[in-house]
């Protein structure tokens, strides 16, 4: 589906893309397609410059490929503000790419570290959600 078709659709939605490579990107999409990524994060101080990127519960968005084409409308089911060190197992479980909350810390202390910094205290927003559409 083009992204003119997928505006009309989804109107209100906010295009985002997983990840900061096309691999990550790809992976992230294939575990959101699988069933096995439910919720996702980013740090607060992301959403400072573009204040409508930031997920709203009931809110449908579209994750994008890596070359910018609509791959899945995900609906945001719940979002919370919290510290990275306040992070638990079932959140992170729920994000889908790691087996435990150690796998976890790591995998996001490294992006977090790549993408503008990292601090155990760092503010995270915390999206859980669900699929809507896969295109």
């Amino acid at each position: 589906m083009d992204i003119a078709r997928v505006r009309q659709k989804y109107p209100d939605a906010q295009m985002f893309t997983f990840g900061d490579s096309k691999p990550l990107c790809d992976e992230l999409l294939a575990l959101v397609r699988a069933g096995k990524k439910t919720a996702t994060c980013g740090a607060l101080s992301e959403f400072e410059d573009d204040p409508a990127a930031m997920p709203k519960a009931g809110r449908t968005d579209i994750a994008q490929t890596w070359e910018g084409e609509p791959a899945v409308a995900i609906r945001t089911v719940s979002v919370e503000i919290k510290a990275f060190e306040d992070v638990d197992e079932a959140f992170a479980l729920q994000e889908g790419e790691d087996d435990d909350l150690e796998g976890w810390r790591r995998g996001h202390r490294s992006y977090f570290e790549r993408n503008g910094g990292f601090d155990p205290r760092m503010k995270l927003v915390c999206e859980r959600f669900e699929v809507v559409e896969i295109f």
